[in-house]
């Protein structure tokens, strides 16, 4: 009998039944799709030797006006910059507490530094300024030793603090020696979303005063960042707080941190609660999203208002006659989700509604028009500008998108996402606010990174292919993704929550938070980590394939497969089915390892239904696939 071919379409469909859907894909990993054909996606290799503490909310690749090339990394526990394939510590600092002291003892590490109710807590960061030490042999430290050095908390008590040293005290040590000011960083967030569950997080008398309330519905964020650009300005938001700038053009960029009280060209009046920062690139105004009414009140913060600078300038906000500054305010949600920069306009979302926000020069500087009811996007990092249109996850499920209108994207994978039903766990609506969209220009996809069901941590993504419509799922887990434009590939990172950063410039960093790895994708075809090479085993499976509709039995005596191109092996297994309700069982040949040079594969396997799953789980392996042919006999009725 002459060969069949199995013509498969691009994409998963997974809202059908493995027969139902018939001649499409059904599931798989680490593949993609590319002129309709499946194709395993490319590496990832690790960026730089450190790693950072905390888990990475935000990321942002921009140059300065001399051609440095800068990578922003917004964590959990700090704001931290790469530059030169190297990290640097520009986490802002908190107000400082003043006349501080130390205690050391010889040929230890650990520091005791004494502050009458500093109020500080087990796992902060702080550094010092203003530092004096005792001489004649009291300490072997220096100033330059503990001057803007970062030092994680190790334990407290009312009064006094320990951090320790990267080196051991080689002095008699230091007894309330010295002075200093302890300037602790900026607090972010934590790792996870969760509940509270202090007072106030119930009805008042709901319990026993100062007992911790069994339930709530009082929901903490997760730490997180906007960051974006002013020019080679970098402006940095803390979600809900205040917002800080790096001027990546200032001599030695490396050794100054983020601040909010720098003079000259960075912003010295900004709001001090914000949801989120966006500067409009265009013309050059920095929004401020979600926030106070009165400029530094932060108990007017108000998620629907709108606060943008005048023109060219980030310090000033009050609108006058003669400047461009002003605000706004929403009416249609709860709270501002996520603001993008799309082609000549800016794109606001908030929990319910869209809004299209243009420039227009005075005296209205901006027009604000509603573009969309019920497409709120579900979180803050959701959201991202690809192919000329803004896309987005829906606050309540499904994709959006905008090109001068709204539209829902149709999805075949819509309820595998967002959906927990049976052995499939959809997305966990409890941590929404992970989630992370990203856009890989080279090969036209988008994907949003989010967490399943019974996980607080993103371990799953979902993708778009916008060019050819086809939709993916992986296991691929990235909290952050940047595009390829400053760099020459896609920068993303990963996050351990029981790894120990080591990240130098910190002393004494413990795992508490876990660590962030930063990876370059879409290079070779392994995961590179620590100086160690493994394999990427990626995987796709097909719906059911049947002869006359499942009458007759199907007689797969050989196949012939066919590649676009094949780095190593794959393996292809034919799975057989009798009846749509019952598992498919692995032809028992099988599987059949194909290389480049595979003709055909001799094969028996009998049933109503045919599935091929092709895989590969070894280094150096990579492959795109073409057009199966089969030959399959009808054989009998039973």
């Amino acid at each position: 009998m002459a060969l069949k071919k199995l013509q498969v379409q691009p994409g998963f469909d997974k809202q059908n039944t493995a027969s139902g859907a018939e001649g499409k894909w059904i599931d798989g990993d680490f593949v993609r799709f590319r002129y309709g054909l499946p194709e395993k996606i490319g590496g990832w290799s690790q960026l730089a030797g450190e790693t950072l503490p905390g888990v990475a909310r935000a990321q942002l690749a921009f140059t300065n006006l001399t051609g440095d090339r800068y990578t922003a990394i917004g964590t959990s526990q700090g704001l931290f910059i790469s530059w030169g394939d190297k990290y640097y510590d520009i986490s802002p600092t908190a107000t400082a507490i003043t006349s501080a002291t130390f205690d050391s003892t010889t040929s230890s590490r650990d520091v005791t530094v004494n502050k009458t109710s500093h109020g500080l807590l087990v796992g902060r960061y702080v550094t010092f300024s203003s530092v004096s030490l005792p001489g004649a042999g009291a300490t072997g430290y220096t100033v330059a030793d503990f001057e803007d050095k970062g030092f994680e908390i190790l334990t407290k008590t009312t009064n006094t603090f320990t951090i320790t040293m990267p080196s051991d005290e080689s002095g008699t040590g230091m007894s309330a020696g010295g002075s200093a000011s302890i300037l602790p960083y900026e607090i972010v967030g934590p790792t996870i979303q969760t509940l509270g569950y202090g007072f106030g997080a119930s009805t008042w008398s709901a319990s026993t005063w100062g007992t911790a309330r069994t339930a709530s519905s009082v929901t903490l964020d997760p730490g997180n960042w906007s960051l974006d650009n002013f020019g080679e300005v970098l402006v940095a938001t803390i979600h809900n707080g205040k917002t800080f700038t790096w001027d990546g053009g200032a001599s030695g960029p490396t050794a100054n941190r983020a601040s909010s009280s720098t003079s000259g060209a960075l912003t010295t009046n900004n709001p001090t609660a914000s949801v989120l920062t966006l500067v409009s690139d265009r013309d050059r105004h920095l929004f401020h999203l979600g926030t106070e009414t009165i400029i530094g009140d932060t108990t007017t913060q108000d998620k629907m208002f709108v606060r943008f600078s005048n023109q060219e300038d980030l310090n000033t906000y009050p609108p006058t006659a003669t400047n461009t500054a002003g605000t706004f305010r929403l009416d249609t949600g709860n709270e501002i989700r996520a603001a993008i920069n799309a082609k000549d306009y800016s794109l606001i979302l908030t929990d319910s509604a869209a809004y299209l926000v243009q420039f227009v020069g005075p005296p209205f500087t901006f027009s604000v028009k509603q573009v969309g009811t019920s497409c709120g996007c579900i979180s803050q990092h959701a959201a991202v500008f690809a192919n000329g249109a803004v896309f987005w996850m829906g606050d309540a499920g499904g994709f959006f998108m905008f090109d001068g209108t709204v539209k829902v994207l149709p999805c075949l994978v819509e309820d595998f996402v967002f959906n927990t039903d049976g052995d499939n766990l959809g997305l966990n609506f409890g941590s929404t606010k992970t989630i992370y969209a990203g856009h890989n220009s080279l090969y036209n996809e988008v994907t949003w990174f989010y967490p399943k069901d019974g996980s607080d941590q993103i371990d799953r993504s979902v993708t778009i292919n916008y060019t050819e419509g086809a939709w993916t799922t992986s296991s691929l887990a990235r909290t952050t993704y940047q595009d390829a434009y400053v760099f020459d590939k896609p920068y993303a990172t990963e996050y351990d929550t029981t790894a120990t950063p080591n990240f130098a410039p910190i002393s004494g960093i413990t795992n508490t938070y876990g660590a962030t790895t930063n990876y370059s994708h879409e290079t070779g075809t392994d995961q590179i980590k620590g100086g160690a090479t493994t394999a990427i085993a990626a995987n796709i499976l097909s719906g059911d394939m049947d002869i006359d509709d499942g009458e007759v039995f199907s007689a797969v005596r050989r196949f012939v497969p066919d590649y676009k191109y094949i780095t190593g092996n794959s393996k292809v297994t034919l799975y057989i089915n009798n009846y749509p309700n019952t598992a498919a069982v692995a032809s028992s040949l099988g599987p059949f390892t194909v290389s480049g040079s595979t003709a055909k594969v001799d094969t028996r396997a009998r049933g109503r239904f045919i599935a091929v799953k092709i895989e590969n789980d070894a280094a150096g392996e990579t492959w795109r696939y073409g057009t199966l042919r089969v030959d399959a006999q009808p054989d009998g009725r039973r």
